[in-house]
């Protein structure tokens, strides 16, 4: 089905992070399943009518593309998906490894330590713990590797990058925004919109809903139900004023958009 040339397709992080609004989406929608950074670019070529994208890449493209209200991938302190890992602590760190596929936390990791007064080597990479430290003194994880990561190494991590972001700023972080582009039919940008944030809905406030998404979430990781139930109370996909003001912020202070964010509705 296509409305203006427009498919029923939304954009999907490859990530657990927004599990809650696509389990059990409607199948009239086809899902889109990428990394974050790759999703800005489906985006952009019209391959999906929204999607979950770094908020850093919405700043780079907000000629472009125009936010969804209500949803988003955020935290409010600890994430436990977005990372610093090394045997070092963060002042010691004399090269730093960061992931090719997130946007945003490169953004924050940036600012955090131009705010702290940091000048370690900064080295671009594809998301490998392994081949990240032994190139360098630190590595940036997100998502699943992350947290995958952290279970296996607790000790090396050095820095959540929700906290961080909330001890500087005192507000919460949104990592992630949902986007679609400005030239999208709107009515297909609301029916995106709806189906994604009944989901949110239902998982809110249904125990059975939020026990079913976490054993989806089970079957694609090697995370177990205590973990995965304290992990959606870490990431959050309802965007409200708090995060907002945070998301504004971030987007301002470390993004240099000094429009902030800009909805569709």
């Amino acid at each position: 089905m296509a409305t203006h040339g427009w498919t029923r397709t939304i954009g999907r992080v490859s990530f657990l992070n927004c599990d809650p609004l696509f389990y059990g989406l409607d199948e009239t929608w086809n899902v889109l399943p990428a990394p974050p950074s790759w999703l800005t670019g489906h985006l952009l070529r019209r391959d999906c009518v929204l999607a979950p994208i770094p908020a850093a890449d919405y700043a780079k493209h907000a000629d472009e593309l125009i936010l969804i209200p209500d949803i988003g991938i955020c935290s409010k302190g600890e994430v436990g998906s977005v990372l610093l890992f090394s045997n070092k602590k963060l002042e010691k760190m004399e090269s730093i490894a960061l992931p090719s596929d997130s946007a945003t936390s490169v953004a924050l990791l940036k600012h955090l330590l131009k705010i702290k007064g940091l000048n370690p080597t900064l080295t671009q990479m594809g998301p490998d713990f392994d081949l990240m430290l032994d190139n360098c003194d630190g590595a940036l994880l997100i998502g699943d590797r992350a947290l995958e990561s952290a279970k296996e190494y607790p000790s090396m991590v050095q820095l959540d990058l929700g906290q961080a972001w909330l001890e500087k700023s005192g507000k919460p972080m949104v990592f992630g925004v949902f986007a679609a582009r400005i030239d999208t039919p709107k009515e297909m940008i609301i029916a995106a919109h709806n189906a994604l944030e009944s989901k949110l809905a239902l998982f809110e406030t249904s125990s059975e809903q939020r026990d079913a998404v976490i054993n989806w979430s089970i079957s694609r990781s090697e995370l177990s139900y205590e973990r995965l139930d304290r992990y959606f109370g870490e990431v959050f996909n309802r965007l409200d004023d708090d995060h907002l003001a945070g998301l504004n912020q971030f987007l301002i202070e470390a993004c240099e958009l000094t429009a902030g964010a800009q909805f569709c509705w």
